[in-house]
């Protein structure tokens, strides 16, 4: 039990610190950036509570925000992320494996991670970046950044689930 908490805190500041000093600072064709702080969320447990997921979505936020300098966008999409998590894993875990698992290729399936990872992944972002834009005069712009942003995390997160032992 402690060591699952150790592996999440673990997590954690290692996302965290790598999209602040390394990610933030990649922009690739100057707009398609890898959000894989995303990645602490995905990875939490199902039997987690709202109330602390929802705490733990904020802190990540407000963290990556203090760091980066955006005024509570990414608390706020974070936040958001949080929030409708239950209802994508609902739309792509059997009714009977929800209980209490921690999401990945092993437990839901490749094909289910796969569209649990990109639909949160696009919620998120779409979130994310539109209060960045704060405008839709550019909704062609917001869309492919957010589209071209979603596909670059999401090879990220699956790169790094293949490549994880559990």
């Amino acid at each position: 039990m402690i060591i699952s908490y150790l592996q999440q805190l673990y997590w954690f500041f290692g996302l965290v610190l790598v999209q602040v000093l390394i990610l933030n600072k990649i922009h690739i064709l100057g707009f398609i950036t890898p959000f894989l702080y995303i990645y602490f969320l995905l990875k939490l447990p199902t039997g987690i509570s709202r109330n602390l997921l929802l705490l733990l979505g904020f802190i990540l936020g407000i963290t990556i925000d203090v760091f980066s300098n955006t005024p509570g966008i990414n608390a706020a999409a974070c936040v958001f992320l949080a929030f409708v998590r239950p209802t994508f894993l609902r739309l792509f875990t059997p009714r009977d494996m929800l209980d209490s698992i921690v999401p990945s290729f092993k437990s839901m399936g490749i094909s289910s991670y796969i569209k649990y990872t990109i639909v949160s992944v696009f919620a998120c972002l779409m979130a994310l970046l539109t209060l960045e834009f704060f405008t839709f005069s550019t909704f062609g712009m917001l869309l492919l950044r957010v589209i071209s942003c979603s596909a670059l995390t999401v090879v990220c997160i699956l790169a790094i689930e293949s490549t994880r032992r559990r």
